[in-house]
């Protein structure tokens, strides 16, 4: 079984997606409101495949102090979403991230799973692919089965899966642009790859445009969409139109 761990901070204003928020329409407290949707769907995803779920959040200790809730701690909060969204989450595994930056916290998380507690694959998402489905992780488990490192490409040289049946050296390993430098730190450790096909992540206004785009798109064609996030694209009115300099978010 693939240990699935979700890298994920409490959704709050300015502390999530806040580049979103900076390159779109979006307020901060929109942009915290949409990282919640997509962190729902994600646990929805990973809780569904045939992985393990674990949470891995940051302790308020490590949080800017701006974005510190003396009245609910980064735990209680991600376990309050877990409870509401989960069908199960008691069988949801929280634990604290350990590392200085995100290259530190992903690879002393995946490190920890491999060599300390022996599990036969670990992989890390950040909660930020709104097309990441049960099938996809699932598709990422069996590949690695046959691979020692296996990537999900996202968009501007992003990752949205990153999975690992033995351990690479992770310092800087999630520098821009991640897809290269994950893999130049595999082939460093003489580990095979093997590749998911391309997703989208959100993280700008760009992002955020392809989307509600892709959202729009496939509930009109009848098809599969993330439920939370599809939801939060509806109820705040976002749709995508072509100003002539490129697609913008209008709200109507």
């Amino acid at each position: 079984m693939t240990v699935v761990a979700v890298l994920a901070d409490p959704p709050r204003p300015g502390l999530t997606f806040s580049r979103l928020a900076e390159t779109s329409p979006l307020s901060n407290a929109d942009a915290a409101a949409l990282s919640e949707a997509l962190l729902c769907d994600t646990l929805q995803a990973v809780e569904r495949s045939g992985g393990e779920l674990l949470v891995n959040y940051r302790s308020d200790d490590s949080l800017p102090d701006a974005h510190v809730d003396p009245e609910e701690s980064a735990e209680d909060a991600l376990r309050a979403i877990a409870d509401e969204t989960l069908e199960d989450p008691s069988e949801a595994r929280f634990e604290v991230q350990v590392g200085s930056d995100f290259s530190a916290r992903a690879g002393n998380t995946v490190t920890h799973l491999l060599r300390e507690e022996g599990v036969r694959s670990a992989a890390v998402v950040r909660g930020d692919a709104p097309f990441l489905l049960r099938s996809t992780v699932d598709s990422g488990a069996m590949k690695l089965r046959t691979n020692e490192v296996v990537l999900g490409p996202s968009t501007d040289g992003r990752v949205f899966f990153a999975g690992f049946r033995a351990p690479i050296d992770f310092e800087n390993a999630y520098a821009s642009p991640e897809l290269e430098t994950l893999v130049d730190c595999a082939n460093e450790a003489d580990r095979d790859v093997g590749f998911l096909e391309m997703q989208p992540t959100v993280r700008t206004g760009a992002d955020l445009a392809t989307l509600v785009s892709t959202i729009r798109a496939r509930w009109q064609a009848d098809r599969v969409v993330p439920e939370h996030t599809a939801s939060f694209v509806v109820d705040n009115d976002l749709f995508v139109s072509d100003d002539g300099d490129g697609l913008t978010i209008v709200r109507e």
